[in-house]
């Protein structure tokens, strides 16, 4: 008996070990390290948005002096914004004693009646619980007058000095505050020296991840920084443009302090999905506060959401485009990774985050699942889409994928990349044994019904247009269905530009194809090939019908073949035919050239 033989891992398992290990490790530094991951974040976000600006004014000023002065704007725009803010909210402070009757009033006309449903269930639920043993009713309630004084417990007393206040006051107050204020320290001191070196830090992560691909890396961090700053000052305007509004329409709809609610407006919405609703909130409430009845209240809701709709399907899809590259559904999972990571800081570092690693999945080939997860790129072909669907039996759902393709693309550019490369990937994977006989047929029957649909749509618009047929073609597969098929497109395209197309079996042998193409006394015959159907068939049925027909026009279709077939081009002209083209397109095109009639001509 021969002991069992130990299974050795191959090097596709190991790598993905390694890949799972590599990302848990990822995982783990990011949530451990989030307090000094989260400032080089930070700054390095607020790098992306400044940087243009620093270099318009080094041309003129110097890096040193533009560095400097970009910073000192920011702080002091943070200062004059923090100003006018601490301004409205103490006035604010001051007039919201004055709303208490406003808001008793609305409490008072929501209040629910006497007589309801819900009064009636809680006085219900009352009476039941006086019955509950020890639920303290009256006969078991002990009255106030039945304690004895010396009953009561001692009230305790605690002395409290001057000493403890002041320790308790750093607690509460100052404690809390030190540790932002030592974050916002440490971003601005990391702001500052990224600005002031940032090419010496470029050429450092070049030299760190690109060896041996600094072109790569190079392009990468070029795509990464355009996206991030484009990204980043897009959602400034769409703030702007959200933020203005919103103040003006407070200011006539009567809410106090619409400046207030106005830049606050504009400062939320940089945090995605949540920012929009807090901002809300506060001039929503306000305006109940303020407003002796309903119509403030609707207004400033009715102002929220038309604001909210004109900017997610105006003003973002018009100014974002193709600025981030991240599908929505990607965006909404990387907030809730990058959140749980980080907190509600990375809520706002989200979007740029998921930017970088959308970049680094498309330059760098390891890290190319990223790019597939999260990129808005069409995770499939239209080639690739359709061999799915045509997969799917009972479906049917092929036609809507053409019909898409359709409205951007021509009818040959449908059969050259989508149908001709289903065919080759079918038959590939046939030999492969991927894909069982039955499964071939159906997937070729799938294609089938394809072109007749197209047939009967087109034949419908022939009879309409009244199209003279101005040249006769014989269509001869060389071996097999897919040749056939491949050669009923070409049929198609040439029955739909105006000529008349027969197509042969490829049941029929060779002896029956020139017997077939000796009665149809065609202008031109064209030889379909569908890899993986050998060129040497195709080289000896062109040889058979040159010796057959002298003066007859052969084209040799070599349908998906690409650009490398020189060398199989040389050898069929050698064996008798006229031309050899690789693409639906450029044979409708040399068989028009070839076969124009001489009346036509003439005309």
């Amino acid at each position: 008996m021969t002991p069992p033989t130990k299974k050795v891992p191959t090097a596709e398992s190991l790598a993905t070990i390694s890949n799972v290990l590599l990302s848990a490790a990822i995982i783990a530094a990011l949530y451990f390290g989030r307090e000094l991951l989260v400032p080089l974040a930070l700054a390095a976000l607020l790098t992306f948005m400044l940087t243009p600006l620093v270099n318009r004014l080094q041309r003129w000023i110097g890096r040193i002096g533009a560095v400097l002065s970009v910073v000192a704007m920011m702080f002091a725009a943070t200062g004059v914004a923090g100003w006018v803010l601490t301004r409205q909210a103490v006035d604010l402070a001051n007039q919201l004693p004055g709303y208490k009757e406003n808001i008793r009033a609305k409490l008072r006309s929501i209040q629910i009646p006497n007589e309801g449903p819900f009064t009636r269930i809680s006085e219900t639920m009352e009476e039941l619980k006086k019955d509950l043993p020890g639920s303290g009713n009256s006969e078991t309630r002990l009255k106030p007058e039945a304690l004895k004084k010396e009953d009561q417990p001692p009230m305790p007393v605690e002395v409290v000095s001057g000493q403890d206040k002041r320790v308790e006051f750093v607690q509460e107050v100052v404690t809390p505050v030190l540790g932002p204020l030592g974050t916002a320290g440490l971003v601005v001191l990391l702001l500052v020296f990224m600005l002031l070196q940032r090419e010496d830090l470029r050429n450092r992560m070049i030299r760190l991840i690109g060896q041996g691909r600094i072109s790569a890396t190079s392009r990468a961090m070029d795509d990464a920084g355009s996206r991030v700053s484009r990204y980043l000052f897009m959602q400034l305007v769409v703030n702007v443009t959200y933020g203005i509004p919103v103040a003006i329409g407070l200011y006539f709809i009567g809410v106090p302090n619409a400046i207030l609610w106005g830049a606050l407006s504009t400062v939320l919405r940089f945090i995605p999905y949540v920012g929009p609703w807090i901002a809300a909130g506060f001039p929503i409430l306000l305006s109940l506060a303020v407003s002796p009845g309903w119509m403030a209240p609707m207004l400033t809701i009715g102002l929220f959401i038309g604001l909210e709709l004109f900017s997610n399907n105006v003003m973002e899809p018009w100014l974002y485009g193709s600025s981030t590259g991240v599908t929505p559904i990607a965006l909404i999972v990387a907030a809730l990774v990058w959140t749980w990571l980080w907190g509600p800081v990375g809520l706002v570092l989200a979007t740029p985050l998921t930017v970088c690693l959308v970049v680094m999945g498309r330059h760098i080939p390891r890290l190319a699942f990223l790019s597939i997860i999260l990129s808005d790129e069409e995770p499939l072909t239209p080639a690739e889409e359709c061999y799915h669907r045509l997969h799917r039996a009972g479906e049917h759902d092929e036609m809507e994928l053409v019909d898409h393709y359709l409205k951007a693309n021509s009818t040959a550019s449908l059969f050259d990349s989508v149908l001709v490369p289903v065919i080759t990937a079918a038959e590939t994977d046939h030999r492969a044994g991927l894909l069982e006989t039955e499964q071939l047929d159906f997937i070729e029957r799938g294609l089938g019904d394809i072109l007749n649909e197209l047939e009967m749509r087109d034949e419908v618009d022939l009879r309409d247009s009244e199209k003279e047929m101005t040249a006769a073609v014989c269509i001869v597969p060389v071996r097999a269905h897919r040749d056939q098929l491949a050669g009923e497109m070409l049929g198609h395209l040439l029955r739909k530009g105006g000529h008349t197309a027969q197509n042969g079996s490829a049941k029929m042998v060779s002896g029956e194809l020139v017997g077939w193409v000796r009665e149809s006394q065609p202008d031109a015959v064209c030889i379909s090939v569908v890899a993986p159907s050998s060129s040497s068939q195709a080289r000896y049925l062109s040889a058979k019908l040159r010796a057959s027909f002298p003066a007859l026009k052969i084209i040799v279709g070599l349908w998906g073949a690409g650009e490398k077939t020189a060398e199989v081009t040389s050898q069929l002209r050698e064996a008798g035919a006229d031309d050899v083209v690789t693409t639906m397109a450029a044979a409708v095109e040399r068989l028009a050239f070839h076969v124009i009639r001489p009346t036509e001509a003439v005309a």
